[in-house]
């Protein structure tokens, strides 16, 4: 489950809300060990992922770097390259 969530810092343009979300929503996934949760626990699930968003969001605003923003196209065709050195081409 977790390896759908990425790196949100440093890129250009910044993260997306969604992205935030995806993020939050993926580690409260991995945490709880539910895809969905039963209609009991639906309430906790959903006020963890907003409180992981938020805090999500925190950090991104609060991080620095004197690093160059990098550049979503590129760090996606390098995922692929790695990806197919790893399982091979599809």
């Amino acid at each position: 489950m977790c390896r759908n969530i990425k790196t949100l810092f440093n890129f250009e343009p910044p993260a997306t809300e969604a992205e935030i979300q995806a993020s939050a929503l993926q580690f409260v996934r991995k945490l709880s060990g539910f895809n969905a949760p039963s209609q009991a626990n639906e309430p906790a699930f959903t006020r963890a992922v907003e409180e992981v968003a938020d805090a999500a969001r925190r950090l991104l605003t609060s991080l620095h770097t004197q690093a160059p923003p990098r550049d979503r196209e590129i760090e996606a065709a390098k995922a692929r390259e790695r990806s197919a050195a790893r399982f091979g081409p599809r």
